[in-house]
């Protein structure tokens, strides 16, 4: 498998198992770097548009310098040339603060780049979520962005997968629902599809984003109550498209149910018809 590093000034395509990077990366020492997640398949990516905008807005968030977009397509274009894969793949775009001192101060280097590619396990139609007893800080200087300090998210999916599901569902401060650890969230309520409001510290989905233009979905003030109410559920994220949920907890629900059926139908279709919408 082909790699493409380089940082702000260029790069190329080298052997995944010669790639470096730094020991000094500020991504590596304190996180400071933001990352997308796209899904490849016959050579191409789909939405990459939507997660180029993701990834600067995301950047600028942390303070580092936009990066070059025609680069990253670039980037993206040789990595999937180089690696045609069967199926779907999974496309990832990391950019970090580059080599720095070690601690929060960033260097003057330019910030590192990374496009790799790797394949996705298959999806199954529906999966089990748990909720957990940890909470998402919406009010944090990082809430909304998609960086690579992922600790929080590797603790809670790692509490849901000893109990047998997928996806670990958590609220935020407040108590309201908030999302999972890579994924956003639907609720079917009383014939309505809602999705918890960006304000809840969720992060802003492209998947998400395309669900609410598609099927007429809402956004939502919601309690983690209505996951023990709701008529249907499902996630939504980059990999799983539309996925219905059979099992909250110990709850269990239809699979999918006649909303999430037509959700997963509206996104299938408008999705095959547009690779970038």
């Amino acid at each position: 498998m082909k790699t493409w590093l380089g940082d702000a000034t260029g790069g190329g395509l080298v052997h995944e198992e010669d790639a470096a990077v730094s020991v000094a990366d500020h991504g590596f020492t304190v996180g400071d770097g933001v990352f997308e997640t796209m899904k490849a398949s016959g050579g191409e990516v789909f939405a990459l548009t939507r997660h180029l905008e993701r990834l600067t807005r995301s950047a600028r968030g942390l303070g580092l310098p936009d990066p070059d977009l025609e680069m990253v397509r670039e980037a993206c274009a040789e990595v999937l040339g180089a690696n045609p894969l069967d199926g779907v793949g999974r496309l990832r775009i990391t950019y970090t603060g580059g080599p720095s001192p070690l601690g929060s101060d960033r260097g003057g280097a330019p910030a590192t780049l990374v496009v790799a590619l790797g394949t996705a396990k298959p999806r199954p139609d529906s999966t089990a979520v748990v909720t957990v007893p940890w909470t998402r800080n919406e009010n944090a200087p990082t809430t909304g962005l998609k960086t690579t300090s992922y600790a929080d998210n590797v603790i809670m999916l790692a509490y849901a997968a000893k109990r047998g599901a997928s996806e670990a569902l958590f609220a935020n401060t407040a108590g309201m629902l908030c999302e999972g650890t890579g994924s956003n969230v639907f609720v079917a309520v009383g014939g309505k599809l809602l999705t918890p409001y960006l304000t809840s510290g969720c992060l802003a989905g492209v998947t998400r984003a395309l669900v609410l233009e598609w099927t007429g979905a809402e956004e939502a003030d919601l309690p983690m109550s209505v996951l023990a109410e709701a008529d249907e559920v499902f996630l939504t994220s980059s990999l799983r498209d539309v996925q219905a949920v059979h099992q909250v907890d110990d709850r269990d629900l239809p699979a999918p149910g006649p909303l999430t059926r037509a959700a997963a139908e509206a996104f299938a279709a408008r999705s095959a018809e547009d690779i970038d919408p």
